[in-house]
């Protein structure tokens, strides 16, 4: 191999492309129990978002979007009010989860769980 340096690389090439459709091979194989996993793993990263078809969890909602600028016990930090406690009506808090305000953008919550968002923010204390 001292007078042609460049066999190597092949070797390392070949086997490289030879892993790569093997890999394939393999994962074209188990498609189905692929697909059948990705499915249970996206509920659980959902966090139980929807528990069932039409169900709205809003403590998981804000386990997702909320705790990282309210702070994991909602008590707010920094330019970020507190969600326990707040003054604000349930309008009010609708209102700012369909429009959002300051540095909070609004559309966080689906126009059809605003309200559902709105009264469990408001029986935090």
């Amino acid at each position: 191999m001292t007078k042609n340096p460049i066999v190597p690389y092949i070797l390392i090439m070949l086997f490289g492309i030879g892993l790569i459709f093997f890999l394939s091979v393999q994962g074209v194989g188990n498609q189905a129990e692929i697909a059948e996993s990705g499915e249970h793993g996206e509920e659980g990263a959902e966090g139980g978002e929807e528990a069932s078809a039409g169900e709205f969890d809003p403590e998981a909602v804000v386990q997702q979007k909320c705790i990282s600028c309210h702070g994991s016990s909602y008590e707010g930090q920094g330019a970020f009010p507190p969600l326990v406690g707040t003054a604000l009506s349930e309008e009010e808090i609708a209102d700012i989860l369909a429009n959002g305000k300051g540095a909070m953008p609004g559309g966080l919550v689906e126009a059809e769980n605003i309200e559902a968002m709105a009264a469990w923010v408001k029986s935090l204390e």
